[in-house]
């Protein structure tokens, strides 16, 4: 009996030892996390960008952001492979000199800062790798579509100076993109509809497919001053003439497409450092129909922002709340929904957390300044920049969605 339970005990130790090394594996720095295409992203790397964003001080959900960022790598370093691009170890280390003279430290103090966080110099060497070859990559592919006109950088002048403005008169499609296959479904259509030539066949497409409040009106928009829109889209417009489609533009759960109907230079100072103040409501649910049906009457049942207050009592800083903010640092789906607006209007074209949650705005009012002439060739700078950054966001956009992205 003794021997019994002397062999019970050991057996009960062993147990403990083996269910200890199974969990000590199930936690190993090499399993794999996410699977990009053929590659893999393991749990230290995963780690190690997470020290990383931290280091530089990356807020919000860090393990997310890691896991976005290090998943776009793969995909830069795959289209590197496919076009025959590669960084050379001197491009990397000019890149590390590069990178950490931005905190006006030298590569080895920079370096030295990382290892003391625990984070491993070869962390640091691929962060580098990928954004050369991506930028290698974007720059073949796009260099040459991000030439600018002369009467391009004129109208462009014209935008940024009290010499006047643009407006443009668009029509507009948004595709849900909430899920990857919506996602994958959206990206079919998005090709399909760049390939329309005439004004008629894109308001039929709206009225189709655009889940935007305009899509009933054949996506089309009222004349909106350019200067409302976000940095990074104004160049997208003021390349297209009347009846041509821009690139499709990410924005959160959804694919957005502008046809150009028109556009004109005014006359009116163009304002800078323009701020804008606006309700943002959250409706749980989505995009349903009584959610979209309460946002509509919104402007019917509040006359200012702060009246949504009464009409939501009890509810949060995050359900509902009022911002002020300059033009140039909004997120830029809302910037393009602002810019429809008046004070007082409601857009319910936005989703947040996969569709599941219906973001409503309402725009309360503007402000703004005038500014100054720029410089002729910082402003042909900028607009380069801005479309070549534009098209890259939309390639990495279809990169992702031919992608295979499986977790374990």
């Amino acid at each position: 009996m003794i021997k019994m339970k002397q062999f019970c005990r050991t057996l009960i130790a062993v147990a403990a030892l083996f269910m200890g090394a199974q969990s000590a594996l199930a936690q190993s720095p090499f399993d794999v996390v996410l699977k990009v295409n053929e590659s893999v992203i393991t749990r230290y790397e995963l780690q190690q960008r997470m020290l990383f964003l931290k280091v530089l001080g990356t807020a919000g959900n860090v393990e997310k952001e890691a896991l976005d960022r290090l998943t776009d790598e793969r995909l830069y370093i795959e289209a590197g492979e496919r076009f025959g691009v590669e960084a050379t170890e001197e491009a990397i280390e000019q890149g590390m000199i590069e990178f950490a003279g931005r905190a006006d430290l030298q590569a080895e103090e920079f370096v030295q800062a990382l290892s003391q966080e625990g984070i491993d110099i070869q962390t640091f060497r691929d962060f580098v790798r990928a954004g050369i070859v991506w930028r290698e990559v974007v720059g073949g592919l796009f260099g040459a579509r991000g030439n600018v006109s002369e009467a391009e950088l004129d109208r462009a002048l014209s935008l940024s100076s009290n010499r006047g403005g643009v407006r443009v008169l668009l029509s507009e499609i948004i595709l849900p993109a909430d899920t990857p296959e919506n996602a994958e479904r959206a990206a079919a259509i998005a090709n399909e509809i760049r390939a329309i030539r005439d004004q008629e066949t894109f308001s039929r497409a709206a009225a189709q497919v655009s889940v935007a409040q305009s899509g009933p009106n054949g996506g089309r928009l009222d004349w909106l001053s350019l200067s409302d829109l976000p940095p990074p889209i104004r160049p997208i417009l003021l390349t297209l003439a009347p009846g041509e489609i821009s690139e499709p533009i990410d924005i959160p759960n959804a694919i957005l497409l502008f046809q150009m109907r028109s556009i004109q230079e005014t006359t009116a100072p163009t304002p800078r450092d323009l701020s804008v103040e606006y309700a943002r409501l959250y409706l749980p649910g989505g995009r349903t129909p009584e959610n979209l049906k309460e946002a509509r009457e919104l402007k019917y049942r509040a006359d200012t922002c702060e009246d949504l207050y009464g009409l939501y009592e009890g509810a949060t800083e995050q359900q509902l709340s009022i911002i002020s903010q300059a033009q140039n640092s909004l997120p830029n789906e809302v910037a393009v929904e602002l810019a429809k607006l008046d004070p007082g209007e409601v857009s319910s074209n936005l989703t947040v957390n996969g569709g599941q949650t219906l973001k409503v705005l309402m725009l309360c009012n503007r402000t703004a300044e005038l500014i100054d002439d720029e410089n002729r060739a910082e402003v042909r700078a900028r607009l380069v920049n801005q479309r070549i950054a534009s098209y890259a966001d939309s390639y990495l956009a279809e990169l992702r969605a031919s992608a295979v992205i499986q977790r374990p």
